[in-house]
């Protein structure tokens, strides 16, 4: 399989924005969200990641008008939404704009139970954040820490939580690489597929992780990357092609298990 690309649209003040880490003053705008979306759709990408920060900040869903005019902008193309989704209230007023999937975040820690039962209800359409600095969680727009990585994953995977997004935020907005040996301790951790954020800066790295699919790596949100410049999404997606490729003609690597259940058919 090819590893998914999800160009990722952070939502601040209705603007397309990218922050350092996560921390709020640390902003760089990049203007209209729904142009952004726009041209990665052109692009070919086969995802889209929105995230409103006002709302994992929890300042309100502030951009739940744009985001329902980046989903129509970008339709049928499937958007990914994810930021202070923390009730039911929450995750059925973004799979209501249209949204093919949602991350909770935050209330996997808070409400493990609602979180177990939303994955229950609504499937492949919910995927669980894991936000963390090492081991260590973090919460409400990365402003709290929360519990160990490790043990909430345990807990959610066998809660029946079919995707999760693991975001290193030490990397995120940095430029600074993926933290690879960190995401293969997560992969080796469970049977269902991983997402992966934080740290892209160059095609290499969607080269690394992509030799990580047979692990269990189901796709890869960059952002920052993109809106700097440093490649885009029609190139991501040859590199990525290119690396599925390349894989294929060595067949299964020695030592490299292949994956059972949990994957996207």
């Amino acid at each position: 399989m090819t590893l998914e690309l999800l160009p990722a649209v952070d939502l601040l003040d209705g603007q397309a924005t990218r922050l350092v880490q996560g921390r709020a003053g640390t902003q760089t705008a990049y203007g209209d969200p729904v142009e952004a979306a726009a041209d990665f759709a052109a692009q070919g990408a086969g995802w889209l990641h929105v995230v409103d920060l006002d709302a994992a900040f929890g300042r309100g869903p502030r951009n739940r008008g744009q985001l329902g005019r980046v989903v129509e902008a970008v339709a049928p193309l499937p958007v990914e939404a994810s930021g202070g989704v923390r009730s039911p209230a929450d995750l059925h007023a973004l799979l209501d704009l249209g949204a093919a999937r949602v991350v909770i975040g935050t209330a996997a820690l808070d409400d493990p139970e609602w979180v177990a039962e939303a994955c229950e209800r609504h499937g492949d359409r919910v995927a669980v954040g894991l936000d963390a600095r090492g081991r260590i969680l973090q919460a409400r727009g990365w402003t709290t820490s929360g519990g160990d990585l490790f043990e909430a994953l345990a807990r959610l995977d066998a809660a029946g939580c079919r995707r999760f997004v693991h975001t290193e935020v030490a990397r995120d907005g940095m430029l600074a690489g993926p933290a690879t040996e960190r995401l293969r301790e997560v992969l080796a951790a469970t049977s269902r597929p991983v997402i992966a954020s934080g740290g892209v800066a160059a095609l290499q790295d969607l080269r690394a992780l992509a030799a990580l699919e047979p692990h269990g790596l189901e796709g890869v949100i960059v952002g920052k990357a993109l809106f700097a410049g440093r490649f885009t999404v029609a190139e991501a997606l040859a590199a990525l092609a290119e690396a599925a490729v390349g894989r294929r003609g060595l067949g299964n690597p020695k030592g490299v298990p292949r994956r059972m259940g949990g994957r996207r058919p």
